[in-house]
C-alpha cells in the first residue's frame, strides 16, 4: 500500500458519502433549516433592540451553528452501521484513522460549510457587520472542522444503540465548550475593536489538536462498538 493508493481511498470514500447524503437531500437541508430558523427566533425574541441583539449575536450564531452540527451527527456512521458497510471498511487494508477522517470530512461539507455560507445572511439580521462579521466567518471555519471531528468520537461510541442521541449529546457538549468561548469571545473583542489573534490561534491549536488525534479515538470506538 502506497501513498497514491491510500489518497485515492480517501477521495472514493469522500466522493461515495458526499453522493449519499446529496441524495438523501434532508441530510443537507435540515440542519441548515435549524440554523435560521434558531437564528431567526432569537432575533424576533429580542424585539427593537438592536444593541442588545448586536451583543447576542456572537453567541446566537455560535450556538445556533453548535446545535446545527449536532443534529446530524449520527447520519456519519449510522447508515454505514446499518447497511454493514462499516464492517468493512474497519476490515479494509487501509488505515481505519484515514477512512475515519474521510468520513468527517464529508460531514463538514454537508454539513459545516453550508452553515458558514449562511451565516453571513443571518449576521445582517442580526446587525453584526464589518470586522466582526469576518471575524465571525472566520471562527467558523476554523471551528467547525472541530465540532465535526469531536463529535464524530461520541457517534463511534454510540453507533451501535438504537437511540444514541441523547447520550451522543452528553459525551459531546462538554467537549464543544473551549471551541464555543474561543469562537464567541473572537467575534465579540473584533466588533469592539480589539486585536483577536490569541482566540483564533487558540481555535487553530484546537483543530490542530483534534485533527491529530480524534481519528485515533474515533476508529477504536468504531471496533469496541461492532465487537
Amino acid at each position: 500500500m502506497n501513498d497514491r493508493s491510500l489518497a485515492r481511498a480517501f477521495s472514493l470514500l469522500l466522493r461515495r458519502d458526499l453522493v449519499i447524503n446529496f441524495r438523501q437531500r434532508s441530510e443537507c437541508v435540515n440542519p441548515v433549516l435549524f440554523f435560521v430558523i434558531v437564528v431567526t427566533l432569537f432575533a424576533l425574541g429580542t424585539g427593537a433592540d438592536r444593541a442588545l441583539l448586536l451583543s447576542m449575536a456572537p453567541g446566537v450564531i455560535w450556538v445556533s451553528a453548535l446545535l446545527a452540527s449536532m443534529l446530524s451527527l449520527e447520519s456519519i456512521f449510522r447508515s454505514d452501521f446499518e447497511d454493514g458497510s462499516l464492517e468493512q471498511l474497519l476490515l479494509s487494508a487501509h488505515p481505519v484513522t484515514v477512512l475515519v477522517l474521510a468520513k468527517v470530512t464529508a460531514h463538514w461539507l454537508v454539513t459545516g460549510l453550508p452553515l458558514i455560507l449562511v451565516a453571513p445572511l443571518l449576521c445582517i439580521l442580526l446587525g453584526l457587520s464589518g470586522e466582526g462579521l469576518e471575524t465571525l466567518i472566520l471562527t467558523l471555519l476554523i471551528g467547525t472542522p472541530i465540532l465535526s471531528l469531536v463529535g464524530a468520537i461520541g457517534v463511534a461510541l454510540t453507533v451501535g444503540l438504537r437511540r444514541g442521541g441523547v447520550i451522543i449529546s452528553l459525551l459531546v457538549l462538554p467537549l464543544y465548550i473551549p471551541v464555543l468561548i474561543f469562537g464567541t469571545s473572537a467575534v465579540q473583542m473584533s466588533a469592539a475593536g480589539f486585536p483577536v489573534n490569541g482566540q483564533l490561534s487558540m481555535l487553530a491549536a484546537l483543530l490542530a489538536l483534534a485533527l491529530a488525534l480524534a481519528p485515533l479515538p474515533t476508529a477504536a470506538a468504531l471496533r469496541m462498538s461492532l465487537s
